[in-house]
């Protein structure tokens, strides 16, 4: 764990913060009654977050994650299919913002301008790296990628339905996660179906190319 006076000063604000962006929304008002609730002066928050209430964007999805990776710690991976691996990691981490949604809300809605794209997607695809290493995945080929962004789109809908949603225990946003792993899972299979059509086309092309031009084997 960090120890500089600007990683504890952080996180003294982190806990107070988020009641007051529910309240306030992602704003600099709600950075300073945070700071001001815990007894830290001006300078001793701006050390903390120089660019006030956007450094703890970061902070706050980075302690979402964690909490998430210490649930996944207890779980038996081994014994669970892929999709379960992957539905529990998405569901633990909805859980573990579950106490502060409309922090989380209102994080969703800063995130939102344009200008914040960069960080968004960046936050975004941190939290999907993780769970597919925490999974174990090793992959380091394109699959790596068609992952974590397939695994970007997967978080970014259950949270838009989970912020809408009202049903007793968020069953609703359970049975969307449901239905979006299927639709993944059913796209990979059909993708691996695909690759050895795909392989035999591209070994046709390459034949008819030697034919074509002389090329020898």
């Amino acid at each position: 764990m960090d120890d500089a006076p600007s990683a504890r000063f952080r996180a003294r604000i982190l806990e107070a913060f988020p009641a007051h962006a529910a309240r306030l929304g992602w704003t600099e008002a709600a950075f300073r009654a945070a700071y001001e609730e815990v007894q830290l002066s001006e300078g001793q928050a701006l050390l903390a977050c120089p660019r006030g209430a956007y450094d703890l964007l970061e902070a706050f999805a980075d302690r979402a994650d964690q909490a998430m990776l210490d649930a996944l710690d207890e779980l038996d991976l081994g014994k669970m299919k892929i999709r379960e691996r992957v539905k529990a990691a998405v569901q633990l981490r909805l859980e573990a913002q579950a106490p502060y949604k409309e922090a989380a809300r209102a994080m969703s809605r800063a995130l939102a301008h344009p200008l914040r794209a960069p960080q968004a997607t960046r936050i975004v695809w941190r939290t999907a790296d993780r769970i597919w290493r925490a999974l174990g995945d090793t992959s380091t080929d394109e699959n790596f990628y068609s992952k974590r962004a397939i695994l970007s789109g997967v978080l970014a809908s259950t949270y838009a339905r989970w912020f809408a949603d009202d049903s007793e225990g968020h069953e609703a946003t359970w049975s969307f996660l449901d239905a979006r792993i299927e639709n993944v899972m059913q796209f990979e299979k059909l993708k691996a179906q695909l690759k050895p059509i795909a392989e035999r086309v591209q070994d046709a092309v390459g034949i008819a190319a030697r034919v074509r031009y002389g090329g020898g084997s």
